[in-house]
C-alpha cells in the first residue's frame, strides 16, 4: 500500500501542474492559441519574465506582452528536396486598452518563415496585431 502511494505521488504533482489557476477579477486574462504542432510561450509582461509561460493575467491598461512562437516551416516553403525546419520567434504585442475582467486571445500561428499573432476580444473581433522580433536561437 505504501509502495502504490508513493508511486502515485509524482502522478498527483504532475496533474496538478496543468490546472491554471483562477482568473482575477480585477485583471485581464490572456489565453494563447497556437496553430497544430506550434508552440506559444508566454514570456514577458512590460520586459518582466512571466512566471507561468501558459498565460498572461494584466492589470487594466496599457501593457506590451513578448511571446514565443516555436514552429515548423514546411518544406515546399524551402525547396523541392528540403525537410522541415524548426523556427522559433520572438513577438511583441502592444495593446492599451485592457480591461478588468475582461477576456482575451491571443491566436498565433505562422505563413512560411514568418510568424503572425493577434489579439481578439471574447467575441472574437480583432484587437492588435503582433510585431515579429527576432528568429533564430531564442
Amino acid at each position: 500500500m505504501y509502495r502504490l502511494m508513493l508511486c502515485s505521488l509524482p502522478l498527483l504533482l504532475a496533474g496538478c501542474a496543468l490546472w491554471l489557476p483562477r482568473h482575477d477579477p480585477g485583471q485581464a486574462w490572456i489565453e494563447l492559441h497556437a496553430g497544430e504542432e506550434q508552440q506559444l510561450q508566454a514570456l514577458q509582461v512590460d520586459d518582466k519574465a512571466q512566471e507561468d509561460v501558459r498565460y498572461f493575467q494584466v492589470s487594466p491598461g496599457r501593457h506590451e506582452l513578448q511571446v514565443r512562437l516555436q514552429f515548423q516551416v514546411a518544406p515546399g516553403n524551402i525547396g523541392p528536396t528540403s525537410q522541415a525546419h524548426p523556427r522559433t520567434c520572438l513577438l511583441s504585442l502592444d495593446y492599451g486598452e485592457f480591461a478588468a475582467g475582461q477576456r482575451y486571445s491571443l491566436k498565433a500561428g505562422s505563413h512560411g518563415f514568418r510568424p503572425w499573432a493577434r489579439l481578439y476580444d471574447a467575441h472574437g473581433k480583432p484587437l492588435a496585431r503582433a510585431r515579429e522580433g527576432r528568429c533564430g536561437e531564442v
